[in-house]
């Protein structure tokens, strides 16, 4: 049986470790389940992305649609921001790992995480990473939205030490938390109970 938390610093974010079925021919993982995040949208797209070590992705958010990550290969540092005006945990900012141990065992976690929509999201690849991530809406161009990985009023800790990160235009161009425009800034609302 999977073990589902909530967490305890970003409203609506679940973290997820599913129950892992290992015998002599390998592992068996069921990644993801609805029924984890009562009240979700269902997931209606999947998506892959393979980066190498140092790859910063994000920070990018959603108007309305949540995501669904997991890391079948390698270690990701999540970065996580609450942009939601009037969320109880507005402001509030997660960083994590997500993925193989980071031991130097190669030893695989399977975790995954629930981001609702208006929750800024990043990852930085600590290792050569491929990331999965379930999304409850078909990609739409205009609800591609981002912030600056490096604002500080975000203070992300994205695990690279002195390693400089490789970004994308397009990220190395997201505006910062206070350059929002009011149009793309996320509000929150929680009659469903996970917030968005």
């Amino acid at each position: 049986m999977a073990d589902v938390r909530a967490s305890s610093l970003i409203d609506g974010v679940v973290h997820v470790s599913p129950a892992v079925h290992a015998d002599p021919r390998g592992v068996f993982v069921e990644s993801y389940r609805q029924e984890w995040v009562p009240g979700s949208r269902p997931m209606v797209q999947a998506n892959r992305a393979d980066r190498v070590a140092g790859s910063v992705v994000g920070l990018h958010y959603h108007l309305g649609q949540a995501d669904y990550w997991y890391v079948p290969s390698g270690l990701v540092r999540v970065v996580l921001h609450d942009l939601r005006a009037g969320s109880p945990t507005g402001g509030a900012t997660a960083c994590f790992d997500l993925g193989g141990s980071g031991d130097g065992s190669g030893a695989a976690a399977h975790d995954g995480v629930y981001i609702p929509p208006g929750v800024a999201h990043g990852f930085a690849a600590l290792t050569d990473v491929t990331i999965t991530y379930l999304v409850d809406a078909y990609y739409d161009p205009a609800d591609e939205l981002g912030v600056a990985w490096d604002d500080p009023v975000i203070a992300a800790d994205w695990g690279l030490g002195s390693r400089a990160p490789v970004l994308s235009e397009r990220d190395l161009a997201n505006p910062g938390v206070a350059d929002i425009p009011d149009g793309i800034r996320p509000g929150w609302a929680s009659a469903d109970g996970i917030g968005q």
